[in-house]
């Protein structure tokens, strides 16, 4: 997705990645022929025409979905210029927190070592993804499938209430990724976000849960069971941006253990010249030795990341997984599927 495309790129594009959800997707489609709609998402700004946002906007004020574009259609075009509906893009945003990408991640904080982790994420939303420990895994490879979970609680390197998982993240894998043998010690975990969510606010959490895909029920349960986790231990979270507030932020964490600076589907939303300059910055931090760096975003967002690993065919949807800015492996948007290279 590329939210500061052209309408109808960027709807042409979302319905490409919402491949599996056929209601967006047919959605998305319909919008890219409908020019009378494109004229009314043209009024929006351009980072509130996205369809995401627009789609869940719709759903919030009780278009059905599942259902058809028809019932789409007419509530975008009866909103005018002050209805509910563009009253809601224009107060909120997409802050998905998808914690079953944590299934193609943890692979990547298991080569980091076995020192306690001080997990920082930018883009951080409600920071559910802040709790790789708390859950049980299981990868499907071609030799089986390879589990991962405590008995017990995972220890905590600092006091406070523990959660035990209660579900197991799934994930189909390709190629010879390095899963891991048991969970990482997180020491520390604090994030940065323009607009960071409350996992005690009852509104902020329906928003979260009102921007899963309308078929995905699985997504949906997680995401609650998600909240539960995060509202026992809630993480520290600094409203600010990313590209002035996060050296600060590092130096905070660096006492706490290794750095892990981390996002996932949220580069994107920078514009594109913001996106060259967090690169670059992440790169000399790195270079540095100030923190390590996860990256999971679009195959567009970074070219840099993306370049470092096998060549994208145009009509393929996938994520680039890297690390300190070196292409590890390519990965469904919502983490059901891996491909690590080698």
């Amino acid at each position: 997705m590329e939210p500061y495309a052209e309408v109808t790129a960027a709807y042409r594009a979302f319905a490409l990645d919402a491949a599996d959800s056929p209601t967006f997707a047919a959605w998305a489609e319909a919008v890219v022929g409908d020019p009378e709609v494109c004229r009314w998402l043209e009024t929006l700004p351009g980072i509130k025409q996205q369809p995401n946002l627009v789609f869940a906007a719709a759903r919030w004020h009780g278009v059905p979905a599942p259902g058809p574009y028809a019932g789409l259609r007419q509530a975008l075009l009866s909103d005018g210029d002050n209805g509910p509906i563009r009253a809601t893009i224009m107060a909120r945003a997409t802050q998905t927190n998808e914690v079953g990408r944590l299934a193609t991640l943890l692979p990547v904080l298991g080569l980091l070592g076995e020192a306690p982790l001080a997990l920082l994420e930018v883009g951080a939303s409600a920071g559910l993804c802040l709790y790789p420990d708390r859950w049980a895994y299981q990868w499907h490879t071609d030799a089986g499938p390879v589990l991962l979970g405590p008995v017990e609680p995972a220890p905590v390197v600092e006091p406070g209430p523990v959660v035990e998982p209660v579900e197991t993240l799934t994930c189909r894998v390709k190629g010879p990724a390095p899963l891991p043998r048991a969970l990482p010690s997180v020491a520390w975990r604090g994030g940065i976000d323009l607009n960071p969510l409350d996992v005690t606010d009852a509104d902020q959490m329906a928003w979260l849960e009102q921007l899963i895909w309308p078929e995905h029920e699985d997504r949906r349960a997680r995401l609650r069971r998600a909240i539960e986790v995060a509202r026992a231990e809630p993480p520290q979270l600094v409203r600010g941006d990313l590209l002035t507030e996060l050296p600060g932020l590092i130096e905070q964490a660096r006492g706490h253990g290794t750095v892990v600076v981390f996002h996932s589907a949220v580069i994107a939303y920078l514009r594109p010249t913001d996106r060259e300059r967090f690169d670059v910055l992440m790169r000399g931090l790195v270079a540095d030795g100030a923190c390590r760096w996860v990256s999971n975003e679009g195959k567009n967002v970074l070219p840099s990341v993306t370049a470092s690993g096998p060549e994208i065919a145009p009509d393929k949807a996938t994520f680039v997984l890297g690390l300190d800015g070196v292409a590890v492996a390519h990965a469904h948007g919502h983490g059901r599927s891996m491909r690590w290279f080698g």
